[in-house]
């Protein structure tokens, strides 16, 4: 059938559906969609016929996605310190971003998911995400269905190695979420460490523009500590604090004195207390949701190259 400005329209949070996870980048993902569209609203042009508007969908961004992850590879893999994403809004007014959230978008799957190469990533995706059948993905990736299943039995095996899996929180948790802001912002290190799982894990990307540490922090006293450093830093030059959730986590954004966004902090919790703090603070990945300050300057020293 011929598509209508509306079913082409109606595409577009399929289409970002399928960006944001392959690249984890909300503006890379918009590129993505913008560069799909056009090619759909070509077909149309034509006057072709697409039989399956959402599988062409689909296809079409997901390739698209392979060839960026492809041309950007070397710099992911001297990307200073540890890869985050770009945070993705809950509240995110843009009808294009209305995607589901699940655990397929969290900052920590997202991240573990860079683990995986272009193609092993596509497979990975349409099989456990969007349950595409090993032929569609085949022709989605242009491999047969042997291949693909081989693909994903690798992929799956790389995701094991690292993979934690996490309870989203919801509204019988919010007191949970909740009083761990609150020792956070006061900076209170007996409760932050009341509130951390004992193995927890802290990332800082600040991707060699903004100061972060380059190496993962585990355990819950030392977590406290730094982060009850942070925030008592913070205080002396007037930073102020909003909760405000992404990627279906709660989340708390820094902000300077003017309300220029410092970071994002993402939390996420599992059995009771917080498994995973992720700290975006690379100025690159803060762009997209507005005026972005300047760590370096505000705090003192330098950024991390």
């Amino acid at each position: 059938m011929s598509m209508t400005d509306e079913t082409q329209a109606a595409l577009r949070p399929l289409m970002f559906s399928v960006a944001y996870r392959m690249l984890g980048s909300v503006v890379e993902a918009e590129d993505v969609v913008q560069d799909a569209y056009v090619r759909l609203q070509e077909r149309a042009v034509a006057g072709d016929e697409i039989r399956n508007p959402d599988a062409f969908a689909v296809t079409v961004a997901t390739r698209l996605a392979i060839d960026v992850l492809r041309s950007a590879r070397r710099s992911r893999e001297v990307y200073v310190g540890p890869w985050m994403p770009e945070p993705l809004p809950d509240d995110d007014a843009d009808p294009a971003h209305r995607i589901e959230r699940d655990e397929t978008l969290s900052f920590a799957f997202l991240a573990v998911l860079e683990r995986l190469g272009p193609v092993e990533r596509a497979v990975f995706l349409l099989r456990e995400v969007f349950a595409y059948d090993y032929r569609a993905i085949g022709e989605v990736v242009d491999r047969d269905e042997t291949a693909c299943r081989q693909i994903l039995h690798r992929a799956k095996a790389r995701i094991a190695e690292s993979r934690r899996r996490f309870d989203g929180i919801d509204e019988r948790d919010s007191a949970l979420s909740d009083a761990f802001f609150s020792a956070l912002e006061a900076g209170d290190v007996e409760q932050l460490v009341d509130r951390l799982a004992d193995d927890v894990v802290f990332y800082g990307d600040g991707g060699g523009k903004a100061p972060a540490i380059q190496h993962a922090m585990h355990g819950a006293v030392a977590v406290a500590r730094f982060l009850g450093g942070l925030v008592r830093r913070g205080a002396t030059v007037g930073v102020r604090f909003e909760r405000r959730p992404v990627n279906g986590a709660p989340a708390l954004w820094v902000r300077a004195p003017d309300g220029a966004l410092l970071s994002v902090l993402v939390v996420e919790f599992a059995a009771g207390s917080a498994q995973v703090i992720a700290n975006q603070l690379n100025p690159e990945k803060l762009a997209h949701l507005g005026p972005v300050g300047d760590t370096v300057a505000l705090f003192g020293g330098r950024a991390q190259t």
